[in-house]
């Protein structure tokens, strides 16, 4: 709640307030009538077309521009957490699992997060800072084309093994998709964080100018 209460940006979903009924803690937050982008992809039973992924895309990631320009990770990026209003426009949800970084605090080393969306320095808790949720970004990004991220018919203990050790993962049919795209999913998906580019140079990338 103190995270999104200092959020106000059109790209991250508003808090209203929030109450106690009984034991429930309420959240009332704006409303966005057309549901996530996992809730899309399962009532329209397919996956995104290159087009809608980049728009999903550029709000997305001016919503990470804001929240790593202010040093807060969301730490739990997937398509079931990016909202659609009727508008049609996406913004950042359910933070959480949202962390703040302080400057005495330079990087998380807590395990928390989807594993299959989850980066390799977060898995083997060496410390991460804001790029984490770029390569979050990169696995919604193959979820919204191929229907589910990588290793998603994996038990996830398995996953949480396989990311750090295994290299990046890309497209199943690369061939469906244009050289802009897999090129932009393979800067969020890199290893070493270090390299990984962030939200405000990915919002540079073609494949997103071009959304």
């Amino acid at each position: 709640i103190s995270i999104m209460q200092q959020c106000d940006s059109p790209y991250i979903v508003k808090y209203y307030g929030s109450y106690f009924k009984n034991t429930d803690l309420w959240i009332v937050m704006e409303y966005c009538g057309a549901g996530s982008v996992s809730d899309i992809m399962r009532l329209r039973n397919k996956t995104l077309t290159e087009d809608e992924i980049a728009t999903i895309l550029h709000y997305t990631l001016k919503g990470l521009e804001y929240l790593h320009e202010r040093r807060k990770i969301h730490r739990d990026i997937k398509a079931g957490n990016i909202l659609l209003n009727t508008e049609g426009h996406a913004k950042l949800a359910d933070f959480g699992v949202a962390g703040q970084l302080t400057d005495t605090m330079a990087k998380r080393n807590t395990v928390i997060g989807t594993p299959y969306w989850m980066a390799p320095e977060v898995i083997q808790e060496i410390g991460y800072d804001c790029v984490a949720d770029i390569w979050s970004l990169g696995i919604t990004a193959l979820e919204m084309a191929e229907g589910k991220p990588p290793y998603g018919d994996i038990h996830p203990m398995r996953a949480i093994f396989m990311i750090p050790t295994k290299p990046p993962p890309s497209f199943r049919h690369p061939d469906r998709w244009s050289q802009d795209f897999i090129d932009f999913v393979s800067l969020c998906l890199v290893k070493n964080p270090e390299q990984r580019t962030t939200a405000k140079q990915l919002l540079q990338h073609p494949f997103i100018r071009n959304a």
